[in-house]
Order: structure tokens, then sequence, then C-alpha cells
């Protein structure tokens, strides 16, 4: 076996992949380029890529959790060489920083489907 993606589910997969394309250089579509509401994006590198899924029912979980609301299933932790300017990279993409940032030195922005993920620095560590 081996893990080839995780999948986030959107309004619009071909958006949020749009987005996930901005945000990671070098990265390409490997499937679901002919309108599809499936994307499977990949690392130059071939490693473990991103996947893409329209849901319509889809609601944006919230940051951070409250009971009786829609929970965060996954997020993903994404290493930078410099924090403030990969934030501010990352915003001009099309995130948001949340207004929750439980650690100085690690960034919790949404993407634009609402799905959280952290920019952090190799000396910091991945996000708790």
């Amino acid at each position: 076996m081996r893990l080839t993606a995780a999948t986030l589910d959107a309004p619009d997969a071909r958006e949020l992949a749009a987005f996930y394309l901005r945000l990671l250089p070098g990265w390409r579509v490997r499937r679901g380029e002919d309108g599809q509401d499936w994307v499977h994006i990949r690392p130059p590198d071939g490693g473990t890529g991103l996947s893409f899924q329209t849901e319509t029912a889809y609601r944006p979980p919230v940051w951070p959790s409250t009971p009786d609301r829609q929970q965060m299933m996954i997020h993903l932790d994404i290493e930078v060489e410099d924090l403030e300017r990969e934030t501010a990279r990352a915003v001009a993409a099309g995130a948001r920083l949340a207004a929750f940032q439980p650690q100085d030195d690690v960034r919790v922005l949404l993407d634009p489907a609402g799905h959280p993920f952290c920019l952090y620095t190799e000396a910091t560590g991945a996000s708790q």
C-alpha cells in the first residue's frame, strides 16, 4: 500500500485545486482537468498529493472547533522558509488568516473553502 493523497471536499473542486496550485509552487494537475468534479494535484517529485472533490452539501469547518458546528476533519501542515513572506503570499493567493492563532511561530490560515492549514518553519516544527 502507498498513500497517494488526502482528499478535501469543497463546493467547487476545480476552484479549490486552483488555489492550492497557486499556493504550492511547481505542483501540477495529475487527473481531473476536463471539468470534472474531482481533481488530483501532485508535487514535482511525484510524492503524495492532494485531491479535491465537489460536494454540494459541503459546510466549512469552524476554527477553532465549537460544539454543534461543523468540525475540522483534517488540516494540512506546510513547511515554509519565511513564515511572514509565505503567509502574505498565501493571503494574496486567496487564503484568509484565521482569527485564532494558538502559536506565535505558526500561522493558521483558511483556504477558500474554509479548510484550516498551518504554515510553519523547520525550526518550529509542525503545528499541534
